[in-house]
């Protein structure tokens, strides 16, 4: 499927400069661009592929000034990575086909309730009193325990597993592998030295618009709900523990750990590997850099954080600044030493 240059600059609301006739038909990243294909340029780093690329038409900042001739087509925008993903889920709506149907290898239990247009995989569960809304994409291998509730226009991929009583809003993904409201880590200790189960009660509700990375894992509350609040984006490989709260709007990497009780605010913004202790409370708008340690509450919002425990993120960087000069300094004080011994 074909469109113009200036068909797409109509979409995302862009300003040509260049050849608007010119058809697009390919998406490429712009160091590789090809004839025919659209890129964009998000990040400063990645400006000198520009003068180079083969892409018909590049996405850019409507602050861009060019240092050099361009071959390409420029459409500006306000911000070329969002308008970019606008193209991309623009393209795959009219190009990737709607899935509709159940399957006659899929189990639906008598007592579900299923909306109309919906598709049910090869060997997928629907247990009972489960309500699946309209719309709703459900792909081969994902197993839905008793009196789960999920919204319209939500996708689960293959492998999928959810538990019961949770509650998706719509819109949602959840990619392939992801467990949905599986037991909590709930043990008490006893005097002598074994564990007893603590029952986990609760479930887990995740808000409209929110996406859940593949192999994830989101456990239901020991007493009350897990809740993952309306447009937050959870990436691959995360665990999230027993009645923990994440707000609004957050984005939280990969492997990141959050030990259960914790709340986290909205709007806040995760990296990779990133681990929370129970029970702490993160304030809205903090950003936490990668490998960090959350091991006391946030109070202050909009902080920018980093380091194992955390500290401001300003305060780290000078910090390892310090620390890298450290056996610089183990050498000058043993020189010292050895002066003031002669």
């Amino acid at each position: 499927m074909k469109f113009t240059v200036r068909q797409i600059a109509q979409l995302i609301g862009g300003e040509v400069e260049g050849d608007d006739s010119l058809e697009i038909d390919q998406f490429y990243k712009i160091e590789e661009g090809q004839k025919g294909g659209i890129s964009f340029l998000g990040n400063p780093k990645y400006e000198p592929f520009i003068y180079k690329t083969d892409s018909s038409a590049v996405i850019v900042a409507d602050s861009f000034v060019a240092k050099e001739s361009i071959n390409s087509s420029l459409i500006k925008v306000k911000d070329p990575y969002s308008s970019f993903a606008t193209l991309l889920s623009e393209y795959e709506k009219l190009t990737k086909k709607s899935k509709v149907g159940i399957s006659e290898l899929a189990f639906v239990d008598p007592t579900a309730e299923l909306s109309k247009d919906i598709y049910l995989g090869n060997f997928s569960q629907v247990s009972e009193h489960v309500k699946i809304g309209e719309g709703t994409v459900i792909y081969p291998q994902v197993f839905i325990d008793d009196n789960v509730t999920i919204g319209k226009n939500c996708i689960l991929y293959a492998g999928v597993k959810i538990f019961a009583d949770t509650v998706i809003g719509d819109n949602t993904t959840i990619h392939g592998g992801a467990i949905i409201g599986c037991d909590g880590f709930g043990f008490a200790p006893q005097k002598d030295g074994t564990y007893k189960n603590v029952p986990q009660t609760g479930n887990v509700v995740l808000g409209d618009n929110v996406s859940i990375g593949a192999n994830t894992s989101i456990d239901r509350a020991t007493i009350g709900s897990t809740l993952i609040g309306n447009g937050s984006k959870i990436d691959n490989l995360v665990q999230v523990g027993h009645n923990v709260t994440i707000g609004r709007n957050t984005v939280i990497a990969s492997q990141t750990g959050i030990a259960g009780s914790t709340k986290i605010g909205d709007n806040c913004v995760i990296g990779g590997q990133v681990g929370f202790a129970g029970h702490v409370q993160v304030a809205n708008g903090t950003k936490i850099g990668a490998q960090s340690g959350i091991n006391r509450n946030v109070v202050k919002e909009n902080l920018s954080l980093n380091g194992t425990p955390f500290m401001d993120l300003r305060q780290h960087q000078r910090s390892l600044v310090f620390f890298r000069k450290l056996p610089e300094f183990d050498k000058r004080i043993s020189d010292l030493e050895k002066q003031n011994n002669n």
